[in-house]
Order: C-alpha cells, then structure tokens, then sequence
C-alpha cells in the first residue's frame, strides 16, 4: 500500500502532526463531540496522504474494532468489580485503612505504591478501571484533589506498564532483546520507583494547584454515594476481592513456570490469567463478598451492574474511535516514516530505542504497539553493538520512548479523562506532560545506569 499514497517522507510526518493539532481544536476550541471529530479527522488523514477509499473506513473500522474488542469487556467489567465495592463499602474500607497508614498527608504516595503493585501483571487500563473507585473515596475521606490522587496512581500504573517484568508490555522487549528477566526487573524497580516518585506523588502536588477540575463527575457520584450507617466489610475481604484478578493474571502470566508447556494444567492457569476472565471471575465473586454477604438481594445486584454501565458508553465509545484514529496513523505510512528518519542517522541504542518507541507512540498511540515494533526495528542493531550495551538497560530505554506524549491518538487519554472529569486540554497539561516526565526521567536514569553498570 505505501506505493499508492500521495505523500512519502517528510510530507507525510507534515501531515499526520497537521491531523493531530486539528484534532486537539476541533475538540478543545469548537467543542466537537471527541467521538465526531476523531473520525472525522482519522477518515480525512487517509484521504489527504492517498490511501485508497475503500480502505480508509475498513482501516478505522479495524483499528476501532481490535481497540473496543479488548477495552470495552474491561472497562464493563472493571465499572461493575468497581461499582460493587463500593456499593458493599469495599472501596471505603481500603481507603480508610490506607489513610490509617499512610496518613491524610501521604495518601497520594500510599495509591502510588499500591498502583506499582496491582500494575504488574495487568495493562494499564485494567489497573486504572480497577482502582479509580478507591481513588475516589479516598479523595474524599482525605479532602483532597481526585487529581493529586489520581495521578499519582497513574504514575504507578504507568511506570510498570512500559519498564517492570512480569508486565506483558514489558515482558515482549525482554523477549526480543533477550534481556535476563532478573536482572532486568532489578533495574527496572532502580529507574522505576524513583520515576513514579517525581511524576506521581510530587508532580501532581504540584499540578493539581493549577488544574482545578469539575467536582460535579458522574462516574465519581456512582462510587461514592453511600449510607454513612452501614457496615463495612473486612479489609481482607475487599482486598482479596480486588486483588482476585491481579493475582489470576499474575498466575497465567507465570504459566509457563509453573507448569508445563502445552500440558492441560498449563492451558487452564493461562485462560484464568486471560484479563477478560480474571476480571469476570473477581466480578462473580463480588456478588457474593460484596453483594449476598452484604444483604443485598439478587434483583439490587443487577441494578447495580445494569446502572454502573450507562456513564461508561461515551467512554468506550470515544477510546474505539481513538484505535481507528491510530490505525489510519499506521497504515497511512506514519510508522515507516518515523522508522526511516531515524535509521539514518548513528546513535546510541540506547538512545535509539527510546527515539524509535517514542515516535511510534506518538503516531499509534499504543505504548505496547510502540514497544513492541520499536524492538523490532532495534533489537538486531542492539545486538550488533555487541558487549556495549546491556539488553536489560535496551528494555528500559525502550519501554521510557513508549510511553512519551499521549494525546488525542491513545486510549489511555480518553480513559484518564473521562473518569477524571477533565477537559482536553486539562488533560494535556496533568496526564500528558506526567506521561512525558516518566518517559524523560525513565530513559535518563536508564542512562546513567549504563554509565555505572559494567
């Protein structure tokens, strides 16, 4: 297909930025519908570069349909787990316990490390969706800004998804670098805590002092809503319940160890690691801890999981959009642009990865198409540099350029603004420059670990 488009090079990166900024207008300044504008600006990008016509709205369509076919099961089932906690006071009980222990001034740190943990073995969206309602409610018991804690859980989220194994992201750059998985997480925890720390916690202080959001969110009022007078359930209880899909996914990820390959055991531990089935398992189990066992009759369940479900249409339906928005980026050509502009010139692998993953992330959106191709690209000249790079340090590198500048192209966005309630340009100014400070902070610790590392 690249034959038959109308721009090549420089002309097409011209492009692909033009679509972007129109987009980030039409959106912020005309206050067009994101859902409208998105495939209004995707489906005239195609057209403008030269793909053919009748593969611009199957290109959307397919970008659109592979992005809600995984995003749309897990932000359902993620809203009804979340829904369900806090309804039973799930939600309420972990965020006074970890209040309790971390203190009304350090709450923004206790997400942040709890957002590190629960993030390991899920992607991003999953962890978000799965820990927004104790966000919520601890924002609240707190009184503070659901940004300063918000963000700070993000950073977390963030952090593993592009930098720590066993993380399915970053479990495929240890595979194509052929980087030590032990080694890699030890650096990865070296580069990544402190990460988290200055974009997490001490960021969204910062930022939160002049992003003032609308108090008045939805998706807030369903989590918090609650009879000051009920009973709550056990710590353990709400945290188990919570942790169910975490630690189901932690198992299918650690199959292959556990057991057998190809063995039927190994088959049943992988499809209860699934993050569809992880999540829809911890849902059942909710209607009982959080739901029979709270008094709640069958028929109020059901009109928990029936009502939770209206706020996140124009979620999911806007995050769709951004996947076709990222397809058309990638089949119009975007990616090999990027790809040939940078082969050419003679850097650092290090350096190179974080370069080529970044660009890739910018024009796809996806942090994990990002790093996944940008291994790809790198991992033979990485291997050529022989002994003067470590593969471990590639990962990291790697991992730092996927996650640089998220915008109007990456579900990640539309998600982090939906349940925060923010506009597009609040967005930009917390979420993407935070997503910009991890990648930036990531690669230059990463390399100044291959400055001591021998």
């Amino acid at each position: 297909m690249q034959a038959t488009l109308s721009l090549q090079g420089n002309a097409l990166l011209l492009a692909a930025a033009v679509a972007v900024i129109l987009l980030i207008y039409l959106i912020a300044k005309c206050k067009l519908n994101p859902f409208i504008s998105l495939m209004a600006v995707s489906l005239g990008l195609g057209i403008v570069v030269g793909m053919p016509m009748r593969s611009i709205v199957k290109a959307f369509e397919v970008g659109a349909g592979g992005t809600l076919g995984h995003i749309a099961l897990l932000i359902a089932l993620g809203t009804m787990l979340g829904k369900m906690m806090a309804e039973s006071g799930g939600t309420e009980r972990i965020a006074h316990t970890l209040i309790a222990a971390f203190g009304e001034r350090r709450a923004s740190w206790a997400m942040m490390a709890v957002a590190f943990i629960v993030g390991l073995p899920v992607f991003f969206d999953v962890g978000f969706v799965l820990l927004m309602p104790i966000v919520f409610h601890i924002a609240r018991s707190a009184g503070a800004s659901v940004l300063l804690i918000g963000l700070s859980m993000a950073a977390g989220l963030s952090v593993v998804h592009g930098l720590v194994p066993p993380h399915p992201a970053a479990l495929l750059a240890v595979t194509a670098y052929h980087a030590d998985i032990g080694k890699t997480i030890l650096y990865a925890l070296l580069v990544g805590l402190p990460t988290a720390i200055i974009a997490g916690p001490l960021f969204a202080r910062w930022v939160s002092r002049y992003v003032i959001i609308d108090t008045d969110n939805p998706l807030e009022k369903q989590f918090v809503e609650m009879d000051e007078a009920r009973q709550l359930p056990s710590f353990g209880t709400a945290l188990f319940t919570l942790l169910l899909p975490v630690l189901l996914m932690l198992i299918g990820t650690w199959a292959n160890l556990l057991t057998t390959p190809g063995t039927r055991a190994n088959d049943i531990l992988e499809f209860l690691g699934n993050s569809v089935v992880a999540l829809l398992l911890a849902v059942l189990m909710s209607f009982y801890t959080f739901g029979k066992r709270r008094g709640f009759s069958r028929e109020t369940i059901l009109t928990f999981t029936n009502d939770c479900l209206a706020p996140t249409a124009t979620v999911i339906l806007v995050v769709g959009a951004g996947g076709g928005f990222g397809r058309i980026l990638l089949d119009s050509g975007v990616s090999h642009a990027i790809v040939a502009a940078t082969q050419a010139s003679h850097i650092s692998p290090l350096l190179l990865g974080w370069l080529i993953a970044a660009m890739l992330r910018i024009a796809t959106g996806s942090a994990t198409v990002a790093m996944g191709t940008a291994c790809g690209i790198v991992a033979p000249i990485a291997a050529a540099a022989g002994n003067a790079v470590h593969p471990e340090l590639m990962v990291l590198a790697t991992g730092a350029g996927s996650l640089v500048l998220s915008h109007v192209n990456d579900g990640g966005f539309w998600i982090v603004k939906q349940y925060f309630n923010m506009t597009v340009l609040q967005t930009l100014k917390t979420w993407t420059v935070m997503e910009t400070l991890i990648s930036v902070i990531g690669f230059l610790l990463t390399w100044g670990l291959s400055a001591i590392i021998v």
